[in-house]
């Protein structure tokens, strides 16, 4: 999508060249809206995850000057869950999908706060121990490579 964009802008400003030209026309506009389509339903997916669940406890400002101690309105975590979203889908600044990120990553570009168990020895023990048993189950009993989790299913 974004090459799409960068062609389209060069066919405005008159720049676009033969070849770029004969790549652009081959492009399936049906694939490129599924594309689109994915990418507008994760958005819309991460923001109500985000106001329900990431931000269901946060209800005063704790870092936006002229703001701290005021109550957050749901307009407002609304707005913050979009900024991450549109954060988090933006190419140009992760250059690749489905890569990593980590908490400082997290903490400093993306402002979130996240609850680091890194030291948390118990913690961190059930929670592998999990992960295996559930990654065990899913790619030998049930033949899948990844699963979901939700308080409903596995």
């Amino acid at each position: 999508m974004d090459k799409v964009r960068e062609f389209l802008q060069k066919a405005g400003n008159n720049t676009l060249t033969t070849a770029e030209f004969m790549i652009m026309k081959d492009m399936d506009l049906a694939e490129l809206r599924k594309y689109e389509q994915a990418k507008e339903l994760t958005i819309t997916l991460l923001k109500k995850w985000l106001v329900k669940y990431k931000f269901k406890n946060w209800d005063t400002h704790q870092t936006t000057p002229g703001l701290i101690g005021k109550p957050v309105t749901v307009a407002q975590k609304e707005k913050r869950a979009e900024e991450i979203a549109n954060q988090l889908s933006d190419n140009k600044i992760w250059k690749s999908h489905g890569r990593p990120i980590n908490i400082e990553t997290l903490e400093k570009d993306l402002n979130l706060r996240i609850e680091d168990y890194t030291d948390a020895k118990e913690t961190k023990l059930l929670i592998k121990l999990y992960s295996r048993l559930a990654i065990d189950h899913m790619e030998n009993k049930m033949g899948f490579g990844c699963f979901w989790q939700t308080r409903r299913f596995l």
